[in-house]
């Protein structure tokens, strides 16, 4: 595949992953807005690998927590910041997990894969993350996530599988909905984010690891890389701006590339 392709692949995906705009319908409509060929499972595992690497590097400080949580989360108990955070994650990761698993096993994920429906969830899904940004005063840190919103912001991150949706912009939007503020919403959904992409790496890895060949693997290595980057910058941008800035322009963005797909679906 052209570096160049690869690049812009990377791009996309590391810009959109932490981003509230959905990285899985960008890079969906990537290949069918431009007449590139379609970048395939292991570009797409590659470039999440990349992006996992950059949140765990961003938020290395509670990572480092919630690993040093799983013993004491293993033997029963849950006292400790660490095993509470470990728990929670757990927890939040349960319900993607199976649902991803029938969607994908009973292939009615590549079903999902059209312009009206990105359309449509870019649209409604970006108004609805307007309106809980914007109800009303938050309080609530990553000291308060407990199993129930957990719980609960696991059934939003569910709703990710949907191309177009955003798996961080309906996870904040529950977190917002429950009273988080925006920077703790974001550091919660990235933190949701790791065992998530995990998950499905090992799910696709799995089955493009015996396919590929050795261009492939130096593809998908240079392709980890750019996202790596790309990802960290995002991600370090977004948490500085969320000190000052609403997520109001990301839902603009949002409407008008819906309301743009839309014209373009049923045109």
């Amino acid at each position: 595949m052209p570096i160049l392709q690869l690049f812009l692949v990377a791009v996309i995906q590391g810009v959109t992953e932490f981003l509230p705009i959905s990285s899985s319908g960008h890079l969906i409509l990537f290949p069918q807005l431009t007449g590139m060929q379609d970048q395939g499972q292991i570009i797409d595992v590659a470039v999440h690998v990349g992006t996992l690497g950059a949140v765990v590097v961003y938020f290395w400080r509670d990572v480092k927590q919630a690993l040093g949580g799983l013993p004491e989360l293993c033997c029963g108990r849950a006292d400790s910041p660490g095993a509470r955070l470990a728990l929670g994650l757990a927890i939040a990761t349960v319900p993607v997990v199976l649902a991803g698993g029938i969607l994908h096993f009973t292939h009615l994920d590549a079903a999902m894969r059209s312009m009206a429906v990105i359309g449509w969830t870019m649209l409604i899904f970006g108004l609805v993350l307007f309106w809980a940004d914007w109800r009303g005063a938050k309080a609530k840190d990553k000291a308060d996530w407990g199993p129930r919103d957990a719980l609960i912001m696991g059934l939003c991150q569910v709703l990710s599988l949907i191309p177009g949706t955003s798996r961080s912009g309906i996870t904040i939007t529950g977190a917002r909905m429950m009273g988080y503020t925006r920077s703790e919403a974001a550091r919660l959904s990235m933190l949701m984010s790791i065992p998530a992409i995990i998950a499905s790496g090992v799910l696709l890895g799995t089955e493009v690891a015996v396919k590929a060949d050795g261009a492939a693997f130096r593809d998908g290595a240079l392709a980890a890389a750019f996202a790596f980057v790309s990802a960290l910058l995002a991600l370090t941008l977004m948490m500085r701006l969320l000190r000052s800035v609403s997520f109001t322009p990301y839902v603009v963005y949002r409407v008008i590339l819906g309301i743009g797909l839309l014209v373009i679906a049923y045109s």
